[in-house]
């Protein structure tokens, strides 16, 4: 017998002329036939990075010294114990025992990409951000994709809202535009946020997902009517990320440079088509490809398909605003098309992918906080509780010096905020505190002339507004928006989903669809029934 070197392993080879021209030939083309297999390119990243790679030098410990021995623990003889000197097994150890930081409580599992936005038309007359300073303008973007309620582990195809948030790095400081694949949501006041997650969650008695909590919730907060049937309907399964629209769905507030402000709507329309997945394909998906929506942005990015999406906004006076008839700043609602309709403003275009995941997007924060001069919340008031909540989790999350991260880093930032965990650019000798006499930033009189002053009045007070019209649009969208075919799509997938509810539930929920239908709520009525009968003769 003889040992022959094949990639740094020893294969045991029978020595003989036939069996070495065997060999030979097999190592020579060995690489050409793994490249020419069927993969592809997500599952050739290895080979790929193998290829492009120069770098021959020695692994090393954290601090950069290089290690003698990368495969063996210090011991005392062959089979003695371990010493604990071993300072490259406990730095191994430990940094290894502390790899996972928290999961996002939602939107845990997502694709992020990274390329540029176009501005193609101009809006200045309705916003002085320097991101829409001219035609032509390019500014590089990060965009994270998620879905909403599972785990960092679930799949990809899941019926759920997908999270569709942009991070934009002007020069004027990062502006985070975080929204979904709906221009809607279930609720409108913050304060029902967490109870509302925590029925996308798990039972925490049984530790599984419970249809009596979710359709619990939404059957006694109406406000949810819209986006329940938006949900349900073909749109709540996109075909990957590339193929659905984005939205900032909030309302926001954008000031010219004559101080003059409008609210607003931001949308994003894929221009590589609607595309959505049935109910069928996308539970076989689940299994079979739990990744599929990762692995499709990865793979048409690495092609050269950059995907793109064309931003429009809505715009809306304060007198219009003070004029109509539903609440403007309400979440569960739209801004009809044919009273305000879309205006072109530019390109989003991804063009380049993650160069490692857990730097650029499990680590990526996006805060609706994040805004710059010329764009401003509304009285939105999920808008205002997301304003704090995201910058607390990323505190929680990331560390306090989160925005300090590479991927979260502005161009540029002076403030009088200094140490804590993880602080990379402590700003050198620069006073910590302000006023002071030694130097140092100050206020910005161009930002000063974009934040007019706001007038406000009204009883301070907990105001519950489930009792606001909450089917009115629900009704448009389910009678006018959806087709035939798309209605009964919706029929099966509601009545699929709420026949793992209690009884009393699935009553009430029926109820509020005559609100919305008649026609809808019977229908899913009747299939409730063949559910149930059907089970009862198994």
């Amino acid at each position: 017998m003889n040992y022959l070197p094949y990639k740094n392993k020893r294969v045991t080879i029978c020595l003989s002329f036939e069996c070495l021209k065997w060999y030979s030939k097999l190592t020579e083309n060995c690489d050409n036939l793994v490249n020419m297999s069927n993969r592809d390119s997500a599952a050739n990243q290895l080979l790929e990075f193998k290829k492009s790679t120069k770098d021959d030098s020695p692994a090393t410990a954290a601090y950069g010294a290089p290690l003698a021995e990368k495969d063996g623990s210090l011991t005392v003889g062959p089979r003695g114990p371990i010493l604990l000197h071993d300072v490259a097994l406990i730095e191994e150890l430990a940094h290894f025992d502390r790899e996972r930081i928290p999961e996002r409580v939602v939107h845990a599992k997502g694709a992020g990409a990274f390329g540029y936005f176009e501005i193609t038309h101009d809006i200045t007359k309705y916003s002085a951000a320097k991101v829409f300073s001219n035609i032509g303008k390019k500014t590089p973007i990060a965009v994270r994709f998620s879905t909403v309620g599972g785990e960092s582990g679930s799949a990809d195809t899941v019926r759920d809202p997908r999270g569709f948030a942009v991070k934009f790095y002007t020069e004027d400081g990062i502006w985070d535009l975080v929204g979904n694949n709906t221009p809607i949501f279930f609720i409108r006041d913050p304060i029902l946020f967490p109870n509302f997650i925590h029925t996308q969650k798990r039972n925490p008695k049984t530790h599984l997902k419970d249809a009596d909590m979710f359709w619990d919730f939404i059957s006694l907060r109406t406000e949810s009517m819209h986006q329940v049937l938006f949900l349900f309907s073909d749109r709540g399964i996109p075909d990957g990320y590339r193929h659905m629209n984005g939205y900032g769905s909030h309302t926001f507030k954008l000031v010219n440079n004559e101080g003059k402000p409008v609210f607003c709507k931001f949308h994003y329309k894929t221009d590589q088509g609607i595309k959505n997945l049935d109910a069928k394909k996308a539970e076989e998906l689940s299994g079979t490809d739990p990744d599929y929506s990762i692995r499709d942005l990865y793979n048409a990015i690495y092609a050269g398909k950059t995907p793109t999406w064309t931003m429009y906004i809505q715009v809306m006076t304060p007198e219009q605003a003070g004029a109509c008839k539903f609440n403007p700043f309400d979440l569960t609602k739209v801004w009809p098309h044919c009273d305000y309709p879309l205006i072109p403003v530019g390109k989003l275009c991804l063009n380049r992918n993650a160069e490692n995941y857990f730097a650029e997007v499990e680590q990526i924060a996006f805060s609706p906080a994040h805004l710059v001069p010329g764009i401003e919340p509304s009285p939105d008031k999920m808008l205002l509780g997301r304003i704090f909540s995201y910058g607390d989790t990323h505190r929680h999350r990331l560390g306090p010096n989160y925005l300090q991260l590479p991927v979260n880093c502005p161009f540029k930032v002076r403030n009088f905020q200094r140490d804590g965990a993880l602080c990379m650019n402590n700003q050198g000798g620069a006073p910590n505190y302000h006023p002071n006499s030694f130097g140092g930033p100050d206020s910005c009189p161009r930002a000063k002339a974009l934040a007019p002053p706001v007038t406000v009045s009204g009883e301070a007070l907990k105001y519950d507004t489930a009792d606001q019209d909450n089917f009115s649009q629900a009704r448009v969208f389910f009678q006018k928006t959806l087709n035939k075919e798309e209605q009964n799509r919706l029929i099966e997938n509601i009545s699929a989903s709420i026949s793992g509810a209690v009884d009393f539930i699935q009553e009430r929920m029926v109820k509020n669809l005559k609100e919305v239908d008649a026609n809808l709520a019977n229908r899913v009525e009747e299939k409730l029934r063949l559910i149930k009968k059907t089970k009862s003769n198994l």
